[in-house]
């Protein structure tokens, strides 16, 4: 057997389709910046061997923005910081707007997103009458995030017709009470089984650079690997005025490359989402590396309080690249 992690994540993940474990992907994530791009070419290959050529696109919404009472230290929607965003609903002429724009871009999926801990009877009312608008309207799979379920409002989401549901893990567990105090992550875990257990979809991934150690961005590949979920958004921080995180340095370039893909080698099969913060930290030149190192789906547009690239900007890169779009009746 090879010393070298990449002739061994070669025979393993590559020739095999064994994901890498925690340990295998620290060794990943310790490599140099001058084998980066060794690196980022053995990613795309497992990504073009275990999932194919295709993009999933995707836009996403905020049905409910501001005023949240959870504590994410990362995030402006918190109403216990003194960030910028106010509270605010979205009607429903204007969702199903939205859902159009985004199938315009050849997107096939449209998440409708809450800044909440849990959705109540309004909000849950509010989605059901959204999604039934959209679905007159728009020919677009609907995905939901509106954060911690009970048994009851997972089996609500499922009857509307919900096909993916997406509920971050955010970071490791080990450096989770680091980044929120208000719940656990134990608490967020439960959720996505109970979503994975009622048959939708399910899209778990969270932020880097919020201050962990690369043994703890080891450990989050890890324990996502355990839940095998259908999609995986890697998010990076974009620090935000008033929000404890609001100081954190951007990651560096290098290092959210080298991330992307030891997530794809320790998910070789999964969907890879290029999500938040890729702008600030990767730059253009950035989004075209990770599409060649592993993503294979991306958020097109703006964000939830922070803008994105052009949804054009990226499909004309995709297209340079050759990547063919998800076709809608392939999300079925």
């Amino acid at each position: 057997m090879t010393d070298d992690i990449l002739a061994l994540a070669r025979e393993q993940v590559l020739e095999r389709g064994e994901a890498l474990g925690a340990d295998q992907v620290l060794e990943v994530l310790r490599l140099p910046d001058d084998r980066l791009e060794e690196l980022l070419a053995l990613a795309h290959d497992v990504r073009m061997r275990w999932c194919g050529p295709e993009i999933e696109v995707e836009g996403i919404i905020s049905l409910k923005t501001g005023g949240c009472p959870e504590d994410c230290h990362f995030c402006s929607q918190s109403g216990l910081f003194s960030s910028p965003v106010r509270s605010a609903w979205l009607d429903i002429p204007s969702l199903v707007e939205a859902a159009k724009q985004t199938a315009k871009t050849g997107a096939t999926e449209f998440c409708i997103v809450a800044a909440v801990r849990g959705p109540d009877a309004r909000l849950l009312a509010q989605v059901s009458a959204g999604i039934e608008a959209i679905r007159n309207e728009v020919d677009i799979q609907i995905a939901c995030s509106l954060g911690m379920l009970t048994q009851e409002q997972v089996d609500q989401l499922a009857a509307m017709g919900v096909h993916r549901y997406n509920h971050n893990l955010e970071t490791a567990r080990s450096h989770f009470p680091n980044v929120v105090t208000t719940h656990t992550w134990e608490e967020r875990w439960e959720t996505l089984r109970m979503i994975g257990k009622a048959g939708m979809e399910v899209c778990c991934g969270g932020i880097l650079g919020m201050g962990e150690t690369l043994e703890q961005r080891a450990e989050f590949a890890a324990e996502l690997a355990e839940l095998d979920p259908d999609e995986v958004p890697l998010n990076f921080l974009n620090p935000r005025p008033g929000t404890p995180f609001g100081d954190l340095e951007v990651l560096p370039a290098a290092d959210a490359l080298r991330a992307v893909a030891a997530f794809r080698l320790a998910l070789p099969r999964t969907m890879l989402r290029f999500a938040g913060g890729r702008e600030i930290t990767l730059g253009d030149l950035g989004a075209k590396q990770g599409i060649l190192g592993g993503i294979n789906a991306i958020i097109v547009g703006n964000y939830l309080t922070t803008l994105g690239r052009p949804a054009e900007t990226d499909l004309e890169l995709l297209d340079d690249l050759q990547m063919p779009i998800k076709a809608l009746n392939a999300t079925l």
